[in-house]
């Protein structure tokens, strides 16, 4: 087999972000080219010594796990921060709201009992979605390659984010129903600016948890 045919079967074995995927599959193309070289110095014809480079390489079926680690880990690295750092931006905005927007005239006193404790539980649950983003990044970060399955790690971050979102969802919906507010609310500047804010975090959340999902059942069949 000829390096580009090899690099062309570990690329299509490979499942992750294109830009961390491009580059390893770069780093195998050089690694293989110069061995290649080499071997061609040595007197090989060109063909033959591709095909040699390419024997004493490994096979696809045994490089790619390794790789796919990498760009398990990558995935993973790039949803934790994205949980982890909207958090604080979702806070401060929403934040600003409510102090500002109790002098609009809603009847705040005429809430539900429960609406507080509900309250609570929606800033719980997206604390703690956050704060899992951010341990998850510092060991996918700091300890990517030593972490013997970064996939767990990966996977587990895909799947608390697709339980969060419905969740967040919901709990986000029963307490705007119940606040009373007026009508006018969601046509306010500040309001339609935090809502398209939320919403462009949680479609990322979405998408990148989905990816997170399909690269690590790619990973899983390749182990």
């Amino acid at each position: 087999m000829l390096i580009d045919d090899y690099v062309a079967d570990l690329s299509r074995a490979l499942a992750g972000p294109a830009g961390p995927k491009r580059d390893l599959v770069v780093e195998a193309r050089d690694s293989l080219a110069d061995a290649a070289d080499a071997l061609e110095a040595e007197g090989f014809d060109r063909a033959e010594a591709e095909r040699v480079a390419v024997t004493e390489f490994g096979e696809v079926s045994e490089i790619a796990p390794c790789f796919q680690d990498e760009l398990t880990a990558a995935a993973g690295r790039r949803l934790a921060a994205l949980l982890f750092l909207s958090l604080p931006v979702g806070v401060l905005i929403w934040s600003v709201i409510w102090q500002n927007f109790p002098g609009y005239g809603v009847a705040w006193e005429e809430r539900p009992f429960w609406y507080g404790s509900v309250a609570r539980l929606l800033d719980y649950v997206q604390a703690g979605v956050g704060v899992y983003g951010g341990l998850a990044l510092v060991a996918l970060t700091r300890g990517g390659r030593w972490i013997r399955r970064p996939r767990l790690v990966t996977r587990s971050l895909g799947l608390t984010v697709m339980i969060a979102l419905p969740v967040c969802g919901l709990l986000s919906s029963v307490l705007t129903v119940t606040a009373g507010l007026p009508r006018s609310f969601d046509h306010l500047p500040p309001v339609v600016l935090a809502e398209l804010t939320t919403s462009a975090f949680w479609a990322l959340q979405l998408y990148g948890a989905t990816r997170c999902l399909c690269i690590t059942r790619t990973t899983a069949a390749l182990a």
